[in-house]
């Protein structure tokens, strides 16, 4: 049977129409995870609470209660200073050394594909068992590592890493290095492999120097892979939650020097910090964590942006 050119044209249209609906699924997760609860999110913070029970709309009452009033603004405070720490420790002890290590592996050595899989297997593992696995790495007691200190005659060097507000923070950025380190090393790869190189050698023979070509070309044309990394470093450190209750608990211990804006609204709803009202008072948070981490990536866009027309 001959099947007439409308009809098969009709077909067409219906299978490329078809192909849609299995978007649906994904679409229904999404609106369903994400953008219901920011919508319910931004919703409530306009409304007082008393326990679960919506009360009389307030306005921006709960943004100022948690801008001025105590202990909301103090621990706000504190939280975001740790959110901050977090993201240049992370650009610092992860972008800076997965940079350098990607162009040792995009240069002639040998067993790249090895370093790339070893580099990259951190991240095939749960956030919870790496926060598990390196809280027994740094007990103090029996920790492996304080172990391997006085093994080798250091003794000095070892500490409560995790049970001293001086250190505690920092340890947990470098376990978030290294978790998220080989992804860096992958994506600045990547950005390093679509470099041509007949650049570098037009750049060699004009004698240019090594370090002349990391400032002049590799770094500027590396630009697209340098701004995906830090909006997600951005992105990631504050949002970070996970990772710091596997090790510290909801507290953000010890003496709250590893609290996070995203511990600290675990325990606005879920805890007893807000009262009747901490409903209201952590969807305030949500909608400023929100607010914050949005216009933070589209000022970081419009400067890369920039920064790649004027190169």
């Amino acid at each position: 049977m001959n099947v007439t050119k409308p009809d098969a044209m009709k077909k067409k249209r219906f299978t490329k129409h078809f192909v849609h609906l299995f978007l649906l699924p994904a679409l229904v997760f999404y609106v369903g995870f994400m953008i219901y609860p920011i919508f319910q999110a931004l919703l409530n913070s306009f409304f007082a609470w008393n326990g679960l029970k919506r009360g009389p709309f307030v306005g921006l009452q709960n943004f100022v209660r948690l801008f001025t009033e105590s202990p909301f603004r103090e621990t706000f405070v504190r939280a975001l200073s740790h959110n901050v720490v977090f993201f240049v420790g992370s650009v610092l002890s992860k972008l800076v050394v997965a940079f350098f290590l990607a162009m040792l592996i995009n240069g002639r050595i040998k067993g790249k594909e090895l370093f790339k899989t070893l580099y990259f297997v951190p991240k095939l593992l749960s956030v919870i068992v790496v926060g598990f696995l390196f809280s027994l790495i740094l007990n103090p007691t029996y920790g492996a590592l304080n172990s391997l200190l006085n093994g080798i005659g250091l003794p000095e060097l070892a500490k409560p890493w995790l049970g001293d507000p001086n250190t505690a923070l920092y340890s947990i950025i470098l376990v978030n290095s290294w978790y998220g380190f080989g992804f860096a090393v992958l994506i600045f790869l990547v950005g390093l492999q679509a470099i041509p190189q007949e650049i570098y050698e037009a750049a060699r023979i004009d004698g240019a120097s090594g370090m002349t070509m990391l400032r002049k070309m590799t770094i500027p044309l590396a630009m697209p892979s340098i701004m995906i990394m830090t909006i997600l470093t951005f992105i990631g450190s504050f949002e970070t939650f996970e990772l710091i209750y596997a090790m510290q608990g909801s507290s953000g211990g010890p003496y709250f020097s590893t609290d996070v804006l995203g511990l600290y609204f675990y325990r606005l709803l879920f805890g007893s910090v807000g009262g009747g009202d901490s409903i209201a008072i952590g969807s305030a948070l949500a909608v400023v964590l929100l607010l914050l981490i949005a216009g933070a990536t589209a000022v970081s866009l419009f400067f890369f942006r920039r920064k790649e027309v004027e190169l």
